[in-house]
């Protein structure tokens, strides 16, 4: 039968699927809008499960900033092409606008929401890979202040809840945070594993000084209280003032940390760098 070009688009601005798939799939369903619909769903679902194994390690980072809570949350892509893409920036906005709307405390729930339809028929219109992968929410009080900051290329990004200061404050800070990516807040909330990972590199960095067995110790004991110092937040110096620490920050403005995330994209993520070549073969096969 014959299917009209207003049925195309009318499938198209439902599902943001491309034209052709969406005549094909009217042409299998004979005109049949709800049909049509059903078997793009169910297509766009097989693909996406056969492209969740490729490893997307791009895209960007959205950050929401409400009154009782923040999130900032990763949606990845295979490659920088496809994360400026119209489809998959419309894409980010509409996970923006649903965590505005949405408290979500866990990744898992974007995975049960309206969301994860529209991931999944982004993965049809675009062809590569897409994920929402993690995310962090802080929430906050009335007597609290937010503050965040995204890069410009939205790929690295931090947010910050401060007792007793401001927005701004928890603005620079949020900078502070994603330029110098702190361990912990302060050297007591440091993970033991890391603490006795870098001891025991600094042990043998002693040992074979040669030195006796004092000045080993002293040694030691120095290179860790200047690891602490620059792993821990309230230690670090100032990003836009280096003559005073975030802790002096804070102590100028009678205010406290109360928690911080950052992410960037990517990161902890395993990328497997092939020649233009090997991407050709493996194309061809």
């Amino acid at each position: 039968m014959e299917i009209k070009a207003s049925q195309v688009k009318e499938l198209r601005d439902m599902t943001g699927v491309a034209m052709m798939e969406c005549k094909k799939a009217l042409v299998e369903c004979e005109g049949n809008i709800e049909k049509a619909l059903d078997l793009l769903r169910s297509n766009s679902a097989l693909k996406a499960e056969k492209k969740a194994a490729r490893v997307a390690a791009d895209g960007v980072l959205k950050i929401f900033v409400g009154t009782e809570y923040a999130t900032i949350i990763e949606v990845n892509s295979e490659t920088d092409f496809a994360a400026k893409d119209s489809n998959f920036i419309n894409f980010t906005n509409e996970v923006h606008d649903y965590i505005a709307n949405n408290k979500i405390s866990n990744i898992s729930e974007l995975h049960e929401s309206e969301i994860e339809d529209k991931r999944k028929a982004l993965v049809q219109t675009i062809g590569e890979n897409i994920q929402l992968r993690r995310l962090d929410t802080k929430e906050f009080t009335s007597d609290m202040s937010a503050g965040s900051y995204l890069h410009s290329d939205s790929k690295l990004g931090a947010v910050v809840i401060v007792s007793g200061g401001d927005e701004s404050l928890a603005k620079d800070i949020a900078m502070h945070v994603s330029a110098f990516n702190p361990l912990c807040l302060s050297e007591f909330d440091l993970d033991p594993e890391i603490l006795e990972r870098e001891k025991a590199i600094y042990m043998v960095q002693a040992e074979e000084s040669g030195k006796p067995k004092e000045i080993m110790e002293k040694m030691i004991e120095g290179k860790l209280k200047r690891f602490l110092s620059e792993v821990s937040l309230l230690s670090q110096d100032f990003v836009k003032d280096s003559e005073i620490s975030i802790q002096e920050l804070l102590d100028s403005k009678n205010a406290k940390i109360e928690s911080y995330s950052r992410l960037k994209v990517g990161e902890g993520i395993e990328v497997d760098n092939k020649s233009f070549a090997d991407e050709v073969a493996e194309q061809l096969k």
